[in-house]
């Protein structure tokens, strides 16, 4: 009796007692205290968790090592003062806020349609970065693309337009990412928000973006 008490007490320790079944822990973790984070992704809760399987490798669209340069080259790990570069657990923190009900914050997926459509961090939002973009002399060539990004400022990221001025003090806290070290959307937008007089205090910059996301197994979505 004694015996068999020892070897409940010692699958107990290493798992989860469900309906009389012992089901063992997931081994890798996020960290040590964080096996998974809910999240709503398109009104649907999603559960972020790590592929818990040794044999699991890097999807093949993030996979290449090799990108010509221009466009794809390695991004700085500083891209504009103030402007805080994030990691992924800062990430899963925001996507706890937001998942909490805090609307002040935002995930955004810089890429192009065709990129998330292979898989996005749950939680984010699309929104490409060709829409929030100006050219070198801060001015657009067509007049459709200045009403597109300031429909984008108003009813995405929180700002006010006020005597003819842009109003950031109630924007949103943006947290920007593209498909990695190597991919220049996000930064671009990053930029392009900061020259407009977005405070960088608000702007959050994932360098690593997918690619990193992907590398620690990390779950990812499809729109």
């Amino acid at each position: 009796m004694k015996y068999g008490k020892v070897l409940i007490t010692l699958a107990l320790i290493g798992g989860v007692a469900l309906n009389g079944l012992v089901m063992a822990s997931p081994k890798a973790k996020i960290t040590p205290g964080m096996e998974s984070l809910d999240v709503m992704h398109n009104g649907k809760m999603v559960t972020i968790r790590r592929v818990d399987d040794q044999n699991a490798k890097i999807p093949e669209s993030y996979n290449h090592p090799s990108r010509h340069c221009p466009p794809f080259c390695i991004q700085p790990m500083h891209i504009i003062p103030g402007v805080d570069t994030v990691g992924e657990l800062d990430v899963l923190g925001y996507l706890k806020r937001i998942s909490n009900g805090d609307r002040s914050v935002m995930l955004v997926d810089s890429r192009t349609p065709d990129w998330t459509q292979r898989g996005t961090i749950p939680g984010a939002v699309n929104i490409p970065w060709d829409k929030i973009n100006i050219d070198v002399a801060g001015n657009f060539e067509i007049e459709t693309e200045a009403a597109t990004l300031s429909d984008i400022l108003v009813n995405s990221f929180g700002v006010k337009m006020v005597d003819g001025k842009w109003d950031f003090r109630n924007a949103k806290t943006l947290v920007l990412f593209c498909n990695g070290i190597w991919c220049p959307q996000s930064s671009i937008n990053i930029k392009t928000l900061t020259k407009m007089g977005y405070p960088a205090y608000k702007l959050k910059w994932y360098r690593g973006g997918m690619q990193d996301w992907v590398s620690v197994g990390l779950t990812t979505v499809k729109p």
